[in-house]
């Protein structure tokens, strides 16, 4: 029986990003600029759920505004002050604070970086099958399929 060996612990930056901005289509993942995902669940081989270091340049994005059916978030700021994006409105964050966002809640999120710092922190998600997410602010819609993200219009129309 063969293994894969993976690290008993690391230091998460020197995990390498991803090379991609985004699994995004155009025009959307262009949008993505800005944004360092580091992988941090994968290096240890992670199936359940996802985490992430990521960091935002000034300007930056997290991701388009969304909220999942069947996948829960949880977000923990570690340096500087990204701000959240939510139907509440905007909402300043801090190195210590963080947010959950519930699955089925329908409540949109999104965090940006008006700073001139970097904003980085920790975002974890689950990996339930049958996962949609809604982009209320785009003509975007997206279904996790055999552990890949299609994506398609809001009428249907794949992109």
């Amino acid at each position: 029986m063969s293994q894969t060996t993976q690290p008993v612990a690391v230091f998460a930056t020197d995990i390498a990003p991803r090379t991609a901005a985004s699994n995004y289509p155009e025009p959307f993942a262009s949008r993505m600029s800005g944004r360092t995902k580091r992988a941090l669940g994968a290096a240890f081989g992670l199936r359940n759920f996802g985490v992430n270091l990521t960091e935002l340049a000034p300007g930056a994005v997290s991701s388009l505004r969304h909220a999942h059916t069947a996948q829960d978030e949880f977000i923990y700021v570690l340096q500087g002050n990204p701000v959240l994006r939510t139907a509440n409105g905007e909402t300043r964050l801090a190195p210590g604070m963080c947010a959950g966002f519930r699955a089925g809640s329908g409540d949109a999120h999104q965090l940006l970086n008006p700073g001139s710092g970097p904003a980085v922190y920790l975002e974890i998600g689950d990996r339930s099958p049958g996962d949609t997410v809604s982009y209320p602010d785009d003509d975007l819609v997206a279904v996790l399929s055999e552990g890949r993200w299609m994506f398609a219009h809001k009428d249907g129309r794949p992109y």
